[in-house]
């Protein structure tokens, strides 16, 4: 018998480098020896199809895994569920990385060499929960905000070239208030309040309009 089959524990940690697509999963032993590569793609089926190819080398110690808060961050949801233990591998040293080359494959690898080293200790976020609810809503709040912004920004530049009826309906007020004069000159019921205000359109030449009038028989 080989004399590192003699010293194999039966215990796996699982190496996996993530991408949009496919992720590439490589299982090393205890003493150092990569067993096997997979690649897989990214959707359950895959990741049940990683589950189980893993297991059926030994007891899995851990999964490292690249980029838990991005491409990696379902599969490390799906594991954690199914009661295995993830951390984050982190990416490989730019140094090493021009030394022994750039493969999907050695980055696996390496992810399973750092966890297995106690390099890679670091617990991912788990993305579910209060916390993750609250990440989401503040995503939703700051884009908002940017937007507002950007249409405010529109607003300005185009009331500088506005009727003067508009920008004496918008001259005393604040911005908070802009978007409600604007809507009622433009795209509310203009009809009903034109006694006060105008579309910035209406005294413009043709109405606005960029096409020429045809002329009149």
């Amino acid at each position: 018998m080989d004399n590192n089959e003699q010293h194999r524990s039966g215990h796996v940690v699982i190496g996996v480098d993530t991408h949009k697509h496919v992720h590439v999963a490589a299982v090393m032993d205890t003493i150092g020896g990569i067993r096997a590569t997979l690649t897989i793609p990214t959707d359950t089926g895959g990741f049940q199809q990683l589950l189980d190819w893993a297991g059926s080398y030994g007891r899995i110690l851990a999964f490292g895994i690249e980029g838990t808060g991005s491409y990696g961050a379902t599969l490390a949801s799906f594991l954690r569920r199914a009661g295995h233990k993830v951390v984050e591998a982190g990416r490989p040293d730019r140094r090493l990385r021009r030394m022994n080359g750039k493969s999907d494959t050695l980055d696996a690898e390496n992810a399973a060499r750092a966890v297995l080293a106690g390099f890679a200790t670091a617990t991912p976020k788990s993305a579910d929960g209060e916390a993750e609810m609250i990440r989401q809503l503040k995503i939703a709040h700051d884009q908002a905000v940017e937007q507002r912004s950007a249409a405010m920004v529109t607003m300005k530049a185009m009331l500088v070239h506005a009727p003067d009826p508009l920008r004496n309906e918008t001259a005393g007020k604040t911005q908070m208030l802009w978007p409600g004069t604007w809507r009622a000159c433009v795209l509310g019921s203009w009809r009903a309040q034109r006694t006060h205000c105008v579309t910035p359109f209406e005294h413009w030449p043709n109405g606005g309009s960029t096409s020429t009038p045809r002329p009149r028989n």
